[in-house]
């Protein structure tokens, strides 16, 4: 592994535990990994591993049955300190291993005063990434699709990658945020990944390998119609007995090669992805199929409800694309196997800024459901950008679809499919390409293991790990700076994009990079934003429109269906008013437009010269500061683009000037 970055790992982080006298209690392959982890870390800072009579830290399971870990669940654990010893006790070998790093993250204050029981277990079962990569560089999508960290880290010129090393690191980075599963191949499946299911299964194994020892599970995206792209029948239809038979030996012999395989993730019908439409059958019938193969080995079906006919027009009311997902899957509820996880996005759309909370999350009671969010940020600046997520997917996991008398997002997914996260990461040596952007995937595990953080404080844990140094952890003036220019990215990016929820205004042919207001308002992809001189966004209430504020169960589709009590920041989701109609901000939608496209800018300015103060103290290592100041630098030109592009398009539209006075044209 040359020249990776440590990410949240430096061996600084290590001091608090690795100083210490600690003893390790337990067996299995993930215990072994805590026992390695505890010998290097002590070896570098001198503390003993193997210190049974006097240690300062205990770590252990106890699966007794009757215990009181039992109740931990396998990767659950206890926390405490008394008498001057830390006593981690954990419901299995996973309950070690996530107990230790979050010993590592509270550092020395894990060894302070002594403090009782902490409880500690994950809010969702499965916290898993879905990794868009190709195994073969593809002419339109590159190494990996929605890639913007360079290419594969497990896969390179059509082969599995020879650094497994790094694979491995992978893995320790992802275990220490929380997260258990991954999904290695684009679930957009192409020849040469559809292979992975059959002939390359080794390659699949040789990962495997690498991932165990920190608890994460390997899945893989298959396609739909493998029984006749890679199997030589001539039909995918999932109630054809050869073709039930076919998935079921190709399962089985996924598990001969992988036995704690996780699972498939699909895409079907939709985007030119085959699915069971085409044989005249639902997604149930094709779920299930599939869910079928994998009960005698314990696997799960991740079946994506991203489905939309991509060549309609929205004017016609019955394609609206924010319609789709509901439309499909809510009158299949309670017909797919227990096994079967429906993985639905967190909006209507496609990971936009901005957008109501899918529908789709309150339609499925009798359903397992996972929510689904976009870590790379393919339409939040591409890692060009800072825009720190955490704030947003904070939001969609404490919605509450029935308002207070029923359940958030996170309980509902969490008895069900959990959290699912598309990767951002690459084989860039930062990981994800921008720096600052390796904190959006730690914040994905964890809030998947714990909801109910707060985004600012998983962002300070996120710091004070990656940027401790030796006995002192992190400068206090870095610790501030990183929290000024990313606490609030995400809104301040929002801002210079795309205002009130309207989305879609990127580039098609910069793959949804930079501004361009009309690129898919007339094209075969749809009609976004329906700007015209009157006014701007799109009619989707049930008296006049798409009907899709329906959707929602009562009281939210009441709140949706009228611009005066709709929320501000999704008003041009919901609804086509005049430029001059007054926000509950107190501003009119056209001044708003003009305020935060200037507010916007101006914040992305004071970001990049309050990281140029960074630089003068001396407070991080060079290269990595200048990584930073050169997106910060593009982040600053793009956001005066954005500005000054949609500035000038809304005041030709709208013949309303600025009133304040500054120049928009």
């Amino acid at each position: 592994m040359t020249g990776a970055h440590a990410a949240w790992l430096p061996a600084a982080a290590f001091r608090a535990i690795g100083s210490r006298r600690s003893a390790v209690h337990g067996r299995g392959l993930l215990v072994e990994t805590v026992r390695q982890e505890l010998r290097d870390a002590c070896a570098r800072f001198g503390g003993s591993s193997e210190a049974d009579d006097d240690a300062e830290l205990v770590l252990t399971s106890d699966t007794r049955p009757g215990s009181p870990a039992t109740d931990l669940g396998p990767e659950g654990f206890t926390l405490a300190r008394q008498d001057g010893v830390t006593v981690l006790v954990a419901g299995g070998p996973a309950g070690i291993l996530y107990g230790f790093f979050h010993v590592v993250r509270l550092g020395e204050e894990a060894f302070g005063a002594d403090f009782p029981v902490q409880t500690h277990r994950p809010a969702m079962r499965r916290r898993m990434l879905d990794h868009w990569d190709n195994v073969a560089v593809h002419e339109v999508m590159g190494q990996v699709e929605r890639g913007y960290s360079g290419g594969s880290i497990f896969w390179s010129d059509g082969a599995l990658t020879k650094d497994l090393e790094r694979v491995r690191a992978y893995g320790r980075l992802l275990a220490a945020s929380g997260v258990n599963a991954v999904s290695v191949n684009n679930v957009n499946v192409h020849a040469t990944e559809a292979r992975l299911l059959t002939d390359r299964l080794d390659d699949v194994a040789a990962l495997a390998d690498e991932l165990r020892p920190y608890g994460i599970r390997v899945h893989l995206s298959v396609d739909f119609a493998a029984p006749v792209s890679v199997g030589g029948l001539r039909s995918a239809d999932p109630l054809d007995p050869a073709v039930r038979q076919w998935w079921a030996g190709a399962s089985a012999r996924v598990y001969e090669h992988i036995p704690d395989f996780g699972g498939y993730v699909v895409k079907a019908d939709s985007e030119g992805q085959p699915g069971p439409f085409a044989y005249g059958r639902s997604h149930a019938d094709g779920a299930n199929m599939l869910a079928d193969a994998l009960a005698p080995h314990d696997g799960v079906v991740h079946w994506r409800a991203f489905v939309y006919n991509h060549r309609q027009d929205w004017r016609d009311r019955s394609t609206d694309r924010a319609r789709a997902a509901h439309d499909h899957f809510a009158p299949l509820d309670g017909q797919f196997r227990d096994s079967v996880i429906v993985q639905v996005k967190y909006g209507p759309i496609d990971f936009q800024p901005r957008e109501p909370v899918s529908p789709v999350l309150a339609a499925m009671p009798n359903t397992r459901l996972a929510v689904e969010v976009q870590i790379t940020q393919e339409y939040t600046g591409q890692q060009r950008h800072v825009c720190y997520l955490a704030p947003l997917w904070r939001e969609v996991l404490g919605f509450r679809p029935w308002r207070a008398a029923g359940a958030a997002i996170a309980e509902v997914v969490a008895g069900g499919g959990g959290m699912v996260g598309v990767s951002n990461v690459g084989d860039d040596r930062f990981w994800t390409g921008h720096p600052l952007a390796q904190a959006n995937l730690y914040a994905f595990g964890r809030l998947a293991w714990n909801p109910s953080l707060e985004p600012a404080a998983i962002l300070d844990e996120w710091i004070g790990l990656t940027f401790a140094r030796g006995a002192d952890g992190v400068p206090e003036q870095l610790r501030r700076t990183l929290h000024a220019i990313m606490d609030d990215s995400w809104r301040t990016y929002e801002d210079y994009t795309a205002p009130l929820g309207v989305g879609f205004m990127v580039s098609p042919a910069n793959h949804h990079y930079g501004p361009d207001i009309d690129g898919y308002e007339y094209s075969a992809w749809g009609t976004y934003h329906f700007a015209d001189r009157d006014g701007i966004g799109v009619d989707r209430s049930l008296a006049t429109g798409t009907g899709y504020a329906a959707q929602y169960p009562r009281p939210w589709s009441d709140t949706f269906e009228s611009p005066a009590t709709c929320p501000d920041e999704l008003l041009l989701f919901f609804h086509h008013v005049p430029y001059i109609h007054v926000l509950h901000s107190g501003v009119t939608v056209i001044q708003h437009i003009y305020d935060t496209h200037f507010s916007g800018a101006e914040r992305v300015h004071a970001m990049r010269s309050s990281w140029q103060e960074i630089e003068q103290a001396d407070l991080v290592d060079g290269d990595l500061y200048a990584r930073v100041a050169e997106r910060l630098d593009e982040q600053v030109r793009s956001a005066e683009e954005w500005r000054d592009q949609m500035n000038a398009y809304f005041f030709r539209k709208s013949g309303i000037p600025d009133a304040q006075g500054r120049r928009i044209y």
